[in-house]
C-alpha cells in the first residue's frame, strides 16, 4: 500500500509559477527575440518595475536565483581587500556554501542577533577605523541585510533610513536582499515601507521572483551610479547571462504589468496570519514574532513527529528539549491546506 504523500510547507518555492506567468510563457513560446535579456519583453518588464518604483534613474538586471544574485552584486561592488558585513544568520553567511568567500571577499559576521541595528554597524565601522592594525584587516565596504530576514523579521522605514545614513557616513554600500520582498512589502503596517521607498533606503537591492510566484528569477535594482558601470560584464563573467534572457523578463512582465506581485504578497501573508492566530488560540508556542509568510513554532518531539507524518516542515534546531520548526505559506498554498494543518493541534 502506498504511503500517503506529505504536504510540503518547509519553504515557499516548492510549486511552479503563478498561472498568469505560465500562460504568458506559453503564448510567447514560439516568438523569436534577441538574446541576453536585450529583447522587448525584458525592456517592457523593466519599465513596469520602474513605474512601480516611481523612479526612472535605476538600472535593472534579471538574474536567475538568489545565491548567484548575491554573489554577483557583492563581487561587482567590492575590491579585493574589502568584505561585506552581516548578521550570523544572514543568508550569505550560512546558506550559500561560501559563495561570497569563493569570490575572494570575506563575509564579516558582527552579531548573532537576527537583525542588524544602526548602533551595531556604527560600532563596527568605528572599531575598524580606530584599530591601529586597520591595514591588516579586511575592510568592511558593504552592509548586507535581508528584507524580510531569515527569521521573518522586518526592518521599519526608520531603521533602514538610519542604517543607510550610517553606511553613507562610513563610505559603505547598503545592499538589501529581497528574496521574499513581496511578503515584506505586504507588512506595510509594521514597516511603513512601499516598493517606491527602497531606492531612497539603499544603494542596490533585488526583487525576488523565485519565492514570490515566478518559476525562477530575481530583478536587481541598482540605484548608485558607480555600481551600474560594467555590471553586465560581471553577469557574463560569472556565467549568469542567459541566452534566453526573456524567460525571466516574461515572468517579471506579468508580475509587474499590474499589481500581481503585491497581490501575491498580501494573500500569502494574510493566510500566514490566519494560521498563526488560529494556532495561538490552540496554545501553540511561537519561537519568534514574525508577520510574514515564514512562521516558527516550538513543538515537543512527540508533537513534531505526529505533525511530520502529514506535513513536511523545516527543522531549525532544538531548545530546552523542544523542536523549533518553520512552516512557510506560499503563493499557491490554500486555506483548505492550512485548515488541515491547524486541525492537527
Amino acid at each position: 500500500m502506498d504511503t500517503p504523500k506529505k504536504i510540503m510547507l518547509q519553504s515557499d518555492y516548492l510549486e511552479g509559477c503563478h498561472p498568469n506567468i505560465l500562460k504568458k510563457l506559453t503564448e510567447t513560446n514560439l516568438i523569436q527575440t534577441v538574446g541576453y535579456g536585450e529583447d522587448e519583453i525584458c525592456s517592457q518588464a523593466k519599465e513596469f518595475i520602474k513605474k512601480h518604483l516611481k523612479n526612472e534613474n535605476v538600472d535593472i538586471h534579471f538574474l536567475i536565483g538568489g545565491t548567484s544574485t548575491n554573489q554577483i552584486v557583492i563581487a561587482s561592488c567590492l575590491r579585493p581587500i574589502e568584505g561585506v558585513v552581516t548578521v550570523e544568520s544572514g543568508h550569505i553567511n550560512c546558506h550559500e556554501t561560501g559563495a561570497i568567500e569563493a569570490t575572494g571577499h570575506k563575509v564579516i559576521s558582527i552579531t548573532n542577533d537576527y537583525k542588524l541595528t544602526p548602533e551595531m554597524v556604527e560600532t563596527f565601522f568605528k572599531s575598524q577605523e580606530n584599530d591601529p592594525n586597520f591595514e591588516h584587516l579586511v575592510k568592511g565596504k558593504m552592509v548586507y541585510l535581508s528584507f524580510p530576514t531569515e527569521y521573518g523579521l522586518l526592518y521599519s522605514k526608520k531603521e533602514l533610513e538610519t542604517l543607510y545614513s550610517v553606511c553613507k557616513k562610513h563610505d559603505a554600500y547598503l545592499f538589501i536582499d529581497g528574496a521574499r520582498l513581496a511578503f515584506g512589502l505586504a507588512c506595510y503596517e509594521q514597516t511603513g515601507i512601499k516598493l517606491e521607498d527602497l531606492p531612497n533606503l539603499c544603494d542596490v537591492f533585488y526583487i525576488g521572483g523565485t519565492k514570490c510566484g515566478a518559476l525562477f528569477g530575481e530583478a536587481v535594482v541598482i540605484i548608485k551610479d558607480e555600481i551600474k558601470k560594467y555590471f553586465r560584464h560581471h553577469i557574463k563573467q560569472r556565467g549568469a547571462m542567459m541566452a534566453k534572457g526573456r524567460m525571466i523578463g516574461i515572468q517579471f512582465y506579468e508580475l509587474f504589468k499590474d499589481n500581481l506581485y503585491f497581490e501575491i504578497g498580501k494573500q500569502t501573508v494574510d493566510l500566514a496570519m490566519y494560521t498563526k492566530e488560529a494556532l495561538i488560540k490552540k496554545g501553540v508556542k511561537f519561537y519568534i514574532e514574525s508577520f510574514t509568510n515564514q512562521q516558527f513554532i516550538v513543538l515537543s518531539k512527540e508533537k513534531y513527529d505526529e505533525v511530520s507524518k502529514k506535513f513536511m516542515l523545516s527543522y531549525w534546531g532544538e531548545e530546552n528539549g523542544e523542536i523549533i520548526c518553520r512552516f512557510c505559506v506560499s503563493w499557491a498554498t490554500t486555506k483548505e491546506v492550512m485548515d488541515q494543518f491547524i486541525a492537527l493541534f
